[in-house]
């Protein structure tokens, strides 16, 4: 079965053509400047092309995607007809969606509904749909969304303690994000370690981060909330936060909500600590061995709030079996799963160094005598998405 995943963004495009049983990648490109001129970077194996390609809205960006699929020299397929299924990434499905679905008219205005609630991501996904509905009308299209895991948690966790109104009329409360990845994770402990029922704390971290706590499977907490700012920092988000913060600096400085908010998500977490110096944390780990007290702080600070939220999530949980490390930091920092380890030896968390010296490779990095067994395991969002664009396709049949 061929899907091709689609994740649209306000003036971009990735994709990916890919089995969902093998997880086989036959291409995967990124269409870009749309909007502006048009940009089409596509790669088969270690072949990559780059064409300029006019791309006034994303109807263009998807023709000039399915035709580089095509392509006598480029492509990968004959005909669009090769095409079983399109799987497109939507950030927010608010209260609407608590799984994936198959993509009608009713599912279009019920992804309209949850604008509000994802207003810079759902318009230029609900783009990307419309300009498959439009070119491949027959291709069944399936939307995934990045809220849909967490819909699993229950009241205690994912209702705030303001007004109910506000959560009866304006659907307030907390959704959490990076459903994909938390959930193709979660799916992966359970082959590796062979267990369907089991307690798990899995630590997305990366330039966002989010943390999950998942007990057989599901979602019981998660630290992202109505929005991807809360929970611990991040590149460039502050993370959880005082809300009276907002309210002082706006007074103080003169700045609206709007402008204050600009900086809480693009101008803190680690950034902000460092002084401005930067967001990777490459470049964090680089200054601290230089002796930058700032980046000390920054990395010192990150690692201090996720190895809280585990151990909140391990009494929230009733203790833990498992604990995964995935996305760019969690798969890659070294340093940063030593650290948050070295927080929750009370736990009787013991990884090996030698083996902890990994990056990017499924490893089981605890050592024998861990009471939690602790794992590297690289994430695979489109992989998550194909299989279940594959499943929904399938079942409908």
């Amino acid at each position: 079965m061929n899907v091709l995943v689609i994740n649209a963004g306000s003036s971009s495009l990735k994709y990916q053509l890919m089995n969902p049983e093998t997880g086989d990648v036959s291409a995967k490109g990124l269409c870009e400047r749309i909007g502006i001129d048009g940009r089409l970077t596509h790669k088969v194996g270690d072949k990559k092309v780059e064409k300029d390609i006019a791309m006034p809205t994303h109807s263009e960006a998807i023709a000039a995607t399915l035709a580089i699929l095509q392509d006598a020299e480029h492509g990968v397929i004959k005909s669009v007809e090769e095409i079983d299924a399109v799987g497109h990434r939507v950030v927010h499905g608010g209260m609407e969606f608590s799984d994936s679905c198959l993509i009608d008219d009713a599912a279009i205005k019920a992804i309209e509904k949850c604008i509000p609630l994802g207003p810079l991501h759902n318009p230029a996904n609900l783009m990307g749909i419309e300009a498959c509905r439009s070119i491949m009308p027959n291709t069944p299209q399936v939307a995934v969304f990045d809220t849909a895991f967490h819909m699993t948690m229950p009241a205690k966790a994912y209702r705030y303690a303001i007004p109910t109104n506000y959560y009866e009329d304006d659907n307030i409360r907390r959704y959490g994000f990076h459903g994909t990845s938390h959930k193709y994770v979660a799916r992966r402990a359970a082959a590796l370690t062979g267990k369907t029922e089991f307690k798990m704390v899995n630590c997305h971290l990366g330039n966002g981060s989010s943390m999950a706590a998942i007990k057989d499977g599901k979602c019981m907490d998660t630290t992202m909330g109505l929005s991807p700012l809360a929970g611990v920092p991040m590149g460039t988000r502050s993370g959880d936060i005082d809300a009276c913060v907002v309210q002082f600096i706006c007074n103080k400085h003169n700045i609206s909500v709007d402008e204050c908010l600009n900086m809480l998500n693009k101008k803190s977490g680690v950034l902000g600590l460092s002084n401005g110096l930067s967001s990777d944390f490459r470049d964090l780990e680089a200054g601290a061995a230089d002796g930058n007290e700032a980046c000390v702080l920054a990395l010192e600070k990150f690692y201090y709030e996720v190895a809280k939220y585990v151990g909140a999530y391990a009494a929230a949980l009733n203790g833990i079996d498992v604990l995964t490390f995935t996305a760019g930091v969690g798969e890659n920092g070294v340093a940063t799963r030593q650290a948050v380890c070295e927080y929750l030896s009370f736990m009787g968390v013991k990884i090996d160094a030698e083996k902890n010296n990994v990056r990017g490779k499924k490893t089981l990095i605890s050592t024998p005598d861990s009471k939690v067994q602790v794992w590297v395991i690289p994430t695979n969002e489109e992989l998550m998405i194909a299989q279940d664009t594959a499943e929904i396709v399938n079942a409908a049949k």
